[in-house]
């Protein structure tokens, strides 16, 4: 049964061949978007996972900031994705991005993991005394859409942003 789990060294030679699967689709998520080169990843797995958990509370901030918890979805020793859950929102935020981001490695995508992990890090965000969260998504992305809705999400709409290529969907769901 998958579970939410801080990221550790545990999971180390899995999440190093997700990045992988990652990075050969294309990128996208955590293969493109923080711009780790896998092979520096592997050379200091404890400095990569430092890096992660640096928005943890009571880490101080930069400004601009907001205390942010990682989590991975893992089932064994199987790394299948991860989520990011930040316990409040900028106006930045509030725009794009919401309270939580996630994603699934390619070889476990469409097999129900997206809506596990979503509903694992909401009871999160419920822990953290939230009463409602916002996520937002890429409208054409369905299997996103899905997720979300599946675990409650409620449309606030769509919208074009100046600072991304595609139209969003922003979606609020209460805790």
């Amino acid at each position: 049964m998958p579970e939410l789990a801080v990221p550790s060294p545990q999971f180390r030679e899995s999440f190093l061949q997700a990045v992988r699967e990652m990075q050969a689709e294309g990128g996208g998520g955590l293969a493109s978007s923080r711009d780790w080169d896998v092979e520096e990843i592997a050379a200091d797995f404890d400095a990569f996972l430092k890096q992660l958990r640096r928005l943890e509370p009571p880490a101080e901030l930069p400004e601009g900031w907001v205390h942010a918890s990682e989590f991975w979805l893992i089932e064994g020793d199987a790394y299948l994705g991860r989520s990011s859950l930040r316990h409040t929102l900028t106006p930045r935020l509030r725009e794009f991005g919401g309270h939580i981001g996630y994603e699934i490695r390619p070889s476990a995508q469409r097999q129900g993991h997206g809506k596990t992990l979503l509903r694992l890090t909401l009871e999160r965000a419920r822990g953290l005394g939230l009463d409602r969260v916002l996520i937002t998504c890429d409208t054409d992305n369905l299997g996103s859409r899905g997720v979300i809705e599946g675990n409650g999400g409620v449309l606030e709409g769509e919208f074009v942003l100046d600072s991304h290529p595609k139209p969003i969907r922003r979606y609020w769901i209460a805790l």
